[in-house]
């Protein structure tokens, strides 16, 4: 097993002013762990990471046959969506499917994460949603999984609800955790959140690279919609829309807070799963461009959309750049 270093420095002139120390973890879905940074088993709050996976029982439902939904509801569902009007449209449709509105929602509103939508946002002098909440399609793609089972769609977001009885289910067994040992919180979106060893994490994705690979139905659906509509996963200038589109789709990319990132190399059946320890997002995308270019998915020198996320330069007030974020290898 290769041992990485994933650690990002913050520089400010020469001097390292900042550290920000990054566990990792990277499965081959056949061979299991072949690489890690400090801890791969790591335990941390998955955080969205798992939004693939909690939607796989919908789609085993076959909600989505009986909704008439497809690769964008999905996209949306296991995205965190910039709130761009794009984004809300679609959730809102979703809701409106389900005979429901945007107070049935249980995530609370936010400001849109993508620059595009807090700015057309407040130039139409209007305040944010639940429905520009990044988490409105996974939670509209929950309701949907209580309304189309029978279930009570009050209270769908909390722990002992069968919806999130389902997700449980499904984070157990493709990450390979039983569920006894999967600690469980609330979300930032209201929602109930898994707590799981990295190395489970990265199996996860490892897994749904695979079998996605070999036509398996559910993981191909959720890989075909993530890797072809990669705006809806993300957004304008969005690093996971970003990393999708300059690697065609070969590679899945998921953000999750708190510095918590996985990602799937589809066509080797590779799963990543990263956890800045201090929880600092500015230092999970370099860590994460620089796993994928030790697996030599991405080159050495990478395409210039990817540069600021590998490199973020530090400016000042006056906008002269005075450090930079990168990983301590590079």
């Amino acid at each position: 097993m290769e041992a990485l270093n994933l650690d990002v420095l913050v520089t400010r002139g020469s001097h390292v002013e900042s550290r920000h120390v990054v566990h990792a973890a990277i499965v081959d879905a056949q061979r299991g762990l072949i690489a890690s940074a400090r801890d791969p088993h790591d335990v941390a709050p998955w955080r969205s990471c798992a939004k693939p996976f909690q939607l796989m029982p919908l789609i085993a439902a076959e909600g989505l046959e009986r909704l008439g939904w497809g690769s964008d509801q999905v996209a949306l569902a296991c995205g965190s969506h910039g709130g761009e009007p794009e984004h809300v449209a679609i959730a809102a449709q979703m809701l409106r499917d389900l005979g429901l509105e945007e107070g049935d929602l249980a995530c609370g509103p936010h400001e849109p994460m993508a620059r595009r939508g807090a700015r057309l946002l407040r130039d139409a002098g209007l305040a944010p949603t639940r429905l520009h909440n990044n988490c409105s399609g996974k939670h509209a793609a929950m309701l949907a999984r209580a309304r189309l089972a029978g279930w009570p769609t009050q209270g769908y977001e909390k722990l002992g609800h069968p919806v999130q009885d389902s997700c449980l289910g499904t984070v157990a067994a493709w990450s390979n955790v039983p569920k006894e040992k999967i600690g469980t919180a609330v979300d930032g979106c209201g929602v109930a959140v898994f707590i799981l060893p990295l190395d489970g994490m990265a199996g996860a994705y490892a897994r749904l690279a695979r079998d996605a690979q070999s036509g398996a139905e559910i993981p191909a659906r959720i890989t075909t919609a993530m890797r072809t509509r990669p705006f809806l996963v993300g957004g304008t200038d969005r690093f996971d829309t970003v990393l999708m589109e300059e690697t065609e789709g070969r590679v899945l990319s998921k953000i999750g807070a708190e510095g918590v990132h996985s990602a799937a190399v589809l066509d080797r059946g590779i799963g990543i799963a990263i956890k800045v320890e201090d929880g600092a997002s500015r230092a999970q995308y370099p860590a994460v461009l620089r796993a994928l270019q030790w697996l030599e998915v991405l080159p050495e020198a990478l395409p210039a959309r990817l540069v600021e996320f590998a490199a973020p330069r530090i400016r000042n007030t006056r906008g002269e750049v005075v450090g930079d974020v990168h990983v301590v290898a590079a």
